[in-house]
């Protein structure tokens, strides 16, 4: 019995906290840094801490997951539910559960089919939204003044485009540089178009009228930022035409279905920006040949039509033959009109001066003045009637007004209360304790000041109505 008591003692005691990070260290120090191939499951998003949680599964076996808020800022390859993925990292424990874990370092896709799966899965996502429809890309301007462009500053991309619009139509090009390739690509080249976009931007430099977004050939993983969706939304709200040209022709990204033209290489993107200015030059100076035939044929023909037209118009002397003659008739019939006119005017001023006396002037003159006089005399005696009328109103409404003057109803016996502001007290009610007030008589004033014990008020008595049953109004 002994014994087997001396036996436990020997065993090592652990509390939980001591074996959950003893077996901590232990995985640790075995499992330092792996490699780990599996499938995303569970992935919902990073948490509102900025942690992502998720599990890494094959066909026997599972295994959490974490990323880091700092880590996924960072992280190339953003994680996708159901994607198949090669993950980098530590494994460790998490003693709260007794759980153990792989703290993600780097992740990318197993292969170029994982990305080819996800790339489809994306595409149907972004057609879902109607963001590839053909009824959004707009017409390229036919001769835009300003190109902005969005590439390396470095690569060839940009020295082909220039060379380019150098030989077929010296534009204004902006560029805007960008990392074409790697892990801040796609936020770089999507704040890029919405910097050209962006309206603040026209004080500091001038707005372009197309876009180009350039890059050369690469892989599918080089070429994996303009697949990225931030990109193909910054695409998609450019209200400035937009050409893509990522890749040669053969390569497709998302950015190409929602560009409003996808040009299958950077210099032909550059080929259909702008016009040849040669040719443009052949085609207007045609075009203004054929202007100047048409007019001169044009010229012409009006020309013979007006002469035509011409020989059928008389002569100006025919025109004016007629006219002439009636003219010359008239003139022959006036001296004698003017003479006949003036004898009968001069008959008539004759009968008219024997009719005209002195006397006759006088007494008409005389008519005139007593019919005036008599017009006077009415309009005076119409207006002192209406004088008369309007003053006998006049004293009815003084009347009237002494009559409702408030210093009658004080003269009666009556007084009329005011407070200190003077405002008319017409109620015990309106009486505030110690108030002070102004009491004013027939013939003057008395200050006063309330009883500060306010009385009981005493129940109205009803008095029966007197003069018929009528209601005396108040007289203020």
């Amino acid at each position: 019995m002994a014994d087997r008591t001396q036996a436990k003692t020997n065993v090592v005691e652990y509390t939980v906290s001591e074996l959950a990070f003893a077996l901590k260290r232990t995985v640790e120090d075995a499992y330092g840094l792996v490699r780990l191939r599996g499938e995303i499951s569970g992935y919902r998003g990073p948490h509102n801490s900025g942690h992502c949680y998720f599990s890494l599964k094959d066909e026997k076996a599972v295994i959490e997951a974490v990323v880091w808020r700092s880590t996924f800022q960072r992280l190339k390859f953003k994680p996708e539910e159901g994607l198949e993925v090669i993950a980098k990292g530590r494994v460790t424990t998490y003693p709260d559960r007794s759980k153990y874990q792989i703290v993600i370092d780097e992740i990318e896709p197993a292969g170029v089919g994982a990305l080819m799966a996800l790339l489809e899965q994306r595409k149907k996502a972004l057609a879902a939204e109607g963001l590839f429809d053909e009824a959004r890309k707009r017409p390229l301007p036919f001769l835009p003044r300003i190109l902005g462009v969005v590439t390396s500053p470095t690569g060839a991309v940009i020295r082909d485009i220039l060379h380019r619009l150098e030989d077929r139509f010296p534009s204004h090009v902006l560029v805007w540089p960008v990392r074409v390739q790697g892990e801040t690509c796609a936020a770089e080249v999507a704040a890029a178009i919405a910097g050209f976009n962006d309206p603040s931007h026209g004080r500091t430099m001038p707005r372009p009228d197309l876009l180009i977004v350039a890059r050369g050939g690469g892989s599918l993983e080089d070429l994996w930022g303009f697949n990225e969706e931030i990109v193909v939304r910054a695409a998609a709200s450019s209200v400035i035409p937009l050409i893509s040209a990522v890749g040669h022709e053969t390569d497709w990204t998302l950015i190409d279905l929602v560009a409003d033209f996808r040009a299958p290489t950077p210099t032909a993107a550059a080929e259909r920006a702008v016009p040849v200015r040669s040719e443009l030059i052949v085609t207007v100076t045609s075009h203004g040949l054929r202007v100047q035939t048409s007019l001169r044929r044009r010229i012409e023909s009006e020309r013979h039509r007006f002469a035509g037209l011409a020989r059928g118009l008389p002569r100006r002397t025919d025109i004016l033959a007629l006219p002439r003659q009636r003219f010359d008739t008239v003139a022959l019939r006036l001296p004698r009109a003017l003479l006949a006119n003036a004898v009968a005017h001069r008959a008539g001023l004759t009968r008219c001066a024997s009719r005209l006396r002195p006397h006759l002037l006088a007494r008409s003159a005389s008519a005139g003045r007593e019919r005036f006089i008599r017009a006077d005399r009415a309009r005076r005696r119409a207006l002192g009637a209406l004088f008369e009328r309007a003053r006998g109103r006049l004293d009815g409404q003084i009347k009237l007004l002494g009559t409702l003057d408030y210093h009658n109803v004080l003269a009666r016996g009556f007084t009329l209360v005011r407070a200190a502001d003077g405002t008319v007290l017409r109620r015990a009610a309106q009486v505030k304790p110690n108030a002070a007030l102004d009491i004013e008589f027939a013939d003057g004033h008395v200050g006063a000041h309330a009883d500060p014990r306010p009385r009981k008020a005493e129940p109205e008595a009803k008095e029966k109505p007197r003069n018929g049953g009528g209601k005396q109004g108040s007289l203020l």
